[in-house]
């Protein structure tokens, strides 16, 4: 929980004008709880053309962003290894920071991160804020009012070719902080730690097709880049409320299988929303019963940013925030226990807990306007 502080919309800064700020942009310009002023980049005419395109009023360098007094949140959207950089200098300058994922590259800097925000008094989140969405909230009120039973297992399934199928600049996604365990792991870890908990230990085995990938898209198309992090992991998961899981995270299928998430209970098995979208419908077997029954998730979904949304409004309201720094570093940590185990052919201890996280209410609506 924080202190509630200042009245009206909440002033927005973005650094980081890279191929994700294009849904972040445009999705925070239409939350009416957010004024998003001022964007970022090292290429300053980057960020210029970016602010022009959403019709932000004002761009720049990361140094002019900060010493702006109407902007209170950073929203870091620079590459996996500068994110505890910008972060930190964020918070130097008294401004609450949402972080993409990851929120760090080690636990040592998540931690500062961390004790540096709660010195300062300061917000310090993380995506994805998937779980937000209507999918993820109606999957957490189901397991919570027993409908399957008391959840045993889970089955956890991403795989593809890879992004550089499709991204224009893919070599960061095949370094550290990247490859499907860190690049895609987020969005499936922070949403089933709804339903089971934390991460109590791991066990992995990883590969990879080869040292050398092909870009295949946009202007770069044809340039090739070497490989730096597994591209195939597989893992087995307990968790602290007495769940197991399995996973599989791979860019090297032909054959692209996404958003896989199915849990067992003792009652029915339930299959998730893709975890890394923010709409789609559950569906339901009953034990016995021989045909999946759809369950229709109601709400807005909104898309990236809806974190922020969050954000801004317990800042207002003197509230807690749900994707936090506790949640961004047990997950984090969970996929570093992952790469060790990959490593060292051991099961690995994950140290970290994080508190469950209070559902959103019912008609939660970034869209609305509130503050």
């Amino acid at each position: 929980m924080t202190k509630a502080a200042a009245t009206g919309r909440v002033g927005i800064g973005v650094v980081g004008a890279g191929k994700i700020s294009e849904q972040y942009l445009a999705n925070m310009r239409s939350f009416p709880d957010l004024d998003v002023r001022f964007v970022a980049d090292l290429l300053v005419e980057r960020a210029r053309a970016a602010a022009e395109r959403f019709g932000v009023p004002a761009s720049g360098t990361v140094d002019q962003l900060l010493a702006r007094d109407d902007v209170e949140i950073i929203v870091n959207l620079t590459l996996p290894s500068s994110h505890v950089e910008v972060a930190e200098a964020a918070l130097s300058s008294g401004k609450h920071v949402w972080n993409e994922k990851p929120f760090a590259l080690d636990l040592d800097s998540g931690f500062t991160l961390v004790e540096k925000a709660d010195g300062a008094g300061l917000l310090i989140g993380s995506a994805p804020d998937t779980f937000l969405a209507p999918g993820w909230q109606a999957t957490r009120r189901m397991v919570d009012r027993g409908d399957i039973g008391r959840p045993l297992t889970a089955s956890m399934v991403f795989q593809t070719p890879g992004p550089q199928t499709w991204h224009p600049n893919p070599d960061f996604l095949f370094q550290a902080g990247g490859g499907p365990l860190f690049d895609m792991g987020p969005y499936y870890f922070t949403a089933l730690a709804q339903v089971f908990g934390s991460v109590t230990r791991v066990a992995a085995l990883g590969a990879s097709s080869g040292p050398i990938r092909t870009i295949g898209a946009g202007p770069r198309a044809g340039e090739t880049f070497e490989v730096g992090v597994a591209t195939y992991v597989t893992a087995i998961y307990d968790f602290e409320l007495g769940g197991v899981a399995a996973a599989t995270f791979s860019f090297d299928s032909p054959l692209a299988r996404v958003g896989v998430v199915e849990i067992a209970g003792t009652e029915a098995t339930l299959a998730a929303p893709d975890p890394n979208e923010f709409g789609g419908d559950i569906r339901v077997v009953k034990a016995g019963g021989e045909h999946w029954q759809p369950v229709t998730a109601k709400g807005v979904g909104g898309g990236r940013g809806i974190g922020v949304v969050d954000m801004a409004r317990a800042l207002r309201n003197g509230e807690r925030h749900r994707a936090t720094r506790q949640l961004g570093l047990h997950v984090l940590d969970a996929r570093l226990a992952t790469a060790r185990s990959v490593d060292n052919h051991t099961f690995e201890p994950v140290d970290s807990r994080v508190e469950a996280v209070a559902p959103l209410p019912p008609g939660w609506d970034p869209t609305q306007q509130t503050v």
